[in-house]
């Protein structure tokens, strides 16, 4: 067996139900690895070890016990520092929220705790997920960004401090980086993941997502967090399906290929490689067809970012009036924009919208799954941003669900990934196109210190 911080989630999990592996000796590993790799990579902001080989301890008494095992039974798992857990700071990394400690957690992290798993600690978050870059170091580059807003969490699953850690995506904040760190990043249908409990950033946009090392620790989180809450109106009632049953034998997609506005604003090496991916995923058996996006998408990402600003405006004006020295530059300038702007324009950019949630729908439509690069380029080598959005906005915006998985790496050794995307509550198709795109690229990166 591999070392107990290698394993990923559903590996880890079926050999602590199988006890040849107790969660205290997965727990301790995950432990010495964020020991030996914190002190440089910064992905952490809360860790009580302690508490976490306690619930470790618990995990193994219940095994002993013969206790029904959840399917996440003993695996310890991060979240990003803007996920309530009762009696633990979530600071959402800002000093406006520094002393903040809720009395309760999240729907999601509750449901976590119920199938078994341990809440590692709270992983670092730009400020209020939002676009000043944070502390984290990329472990492949220090000198490029590892992405945002979830920067903390995607950096604690690339460097095996964890196999899977809560993220968040308003525009890209989980599928950007996800490709930035060479792992696999979950944004589900807008609705099907309760929200209660996550501090926001745009009541119309958020959505929970998560990362993962596969597609089957994507499936797995999902299926054990997918469903309505009565705290969040907009989760969904619709039913749940068995999202990992299709990764047991999933055939070749039929895969609608997106050349143009993503190779417009794609380098020459991007562009490229998306094509080689194409012609290895069509060699292995997937139906390719290039398909078009809606005229819509010229106005969508400016129309998003309006929104965003005048929803985080919404949620922080109290905060704000009384301390806006304390927010950091570029959330203070996107608070201050939401704040001038006027009704009619946040309701012509809202109408605007509803029409690319419809095109976006019946392109979806079109094929098993759609497919573009994760982002423009590989990570940039610029620490004051925390990477282009512009390829993950689209996904959020009209909530479909969306997925980005390791692809390679460009000729500066930094990973590349390609994002799949499905109709509305089509995570199961998703889901099985991904595995089995994933079984053909085979594709397992480590940053250079572990490769």
């Amino acid at each position: 067996m591999a070392e107990p911080y290698e394993l990923s989630a559903a590996e880890a999990a079926r050999h602590i139900a199988r006890r040849d592996l107790s969660s205290v000796a997965l727990a301790e590993s995950l432990l010495e690895r964020i020991d030996a790799l914190e002190p440089s990579l910064k992905a952490w902001v809360y860790l009580d070890r302690e508490t976490v080989l306690l619930e470790a301890r618990r995990r193994e008494q219940q095994l002993e016990s013969g206790a029904v095992l959840g399917p996440l039974h003993g695996v310890p798992i991060g979240l990003k520092d803007i996920y309530y857990a009762a009696g633990i700071p979530t600071t959402a990394c800002s000093k406006v929220y520094a002393d903040f400690v809720p009395d309760y957690d999240a729907t999601i992290v509750l449901m976590l705790k119920q199938a078994g798993a341990i809440m590692l600690g709270k992983t670092v978050t730009t400020e209020f997920a939002c676009m000043d870059p944070s502390p984290t170091v990329n472990p492949w580059n220090p000198a490029h960004t590892p992405g945002g807003s979830s920067s903390g969490s995607a950096v604690a699953v690339a460097a095996r401090m964890c196999s899977a850690a809560l993220g968040s995506q308003t525009v890209g904040s989980v599928l950007r980086p996800a490709s930035y760190n060479g792992i696999v990043g979950f944004k589900p249908t807008f609705g099907r993941v309760s929200r209660h409990g996550v501090i926001p950033v745009s009541w119309s946009l958020d959505t929970v997502g998560w990362l993962v090392r596969t597609v089957e620790d994507a499936a797995l989180l999902l299926q054990v967090m997918a469903g309505p809450n009565s705290s969040d109106p907009v989760s969904s009632r619709k039913p749940i399906p068995d999202y990992l049953s299709g990764l047991g034998a999933p055939t070749a997609p039929h895969i609608g290929l997106l050349r143009r506005f993503f190779y417009d604003n794609a380098d020459a090496e991007t562009r490229q490689h998306l094509d080689q991916m194409a012609e290895q995923l069509s060699r292995a058996g997937a139906t390719i067809e290039e398909l078009e996006l809606p005229e819509s998408i010229h106005t969508a990402f400016a129309d998003q970012q309006l929104i965003m600003s005048v929803e985080a405006a919404s949620f922080h004006q109290p905060m704000y009036e009384r301390q806006a020295k304390d927010y950091q530059p570029k959330l203070r300038e996107m608070i201050g924009r939401g704040l001038r702007t006027d009704a009619l324009s946040y309701s012509r950019a809202q109408e605007r919208r509803r029409k690319f949630i419809t095109d976006m729908e019946l392109l979806a439509e079109k094929a098993d799954v759609l497919m573009t690069p994760s982002t423009p380029t590989p990570a940039l080598p610029d620490l004051t941003n925390t990477g282009n959005p512009l390829f993950q906005g689209p996904w959020t915006s009209s909530g479909l669900p969306a997925i980005s998985i390791p692809s390679g790496l460009a000729a500066s050794g930094l990973p590349l990934g390609i994002q799949l995307i499905a109709a509305p509550f089509a995570e199961a198709r998703l889901l099985a196109a991904a595995h089995w795109c994933e079984g053909v690229l085979n594709i397992d990166l480590l940053p250079p210190a572990d490769a």
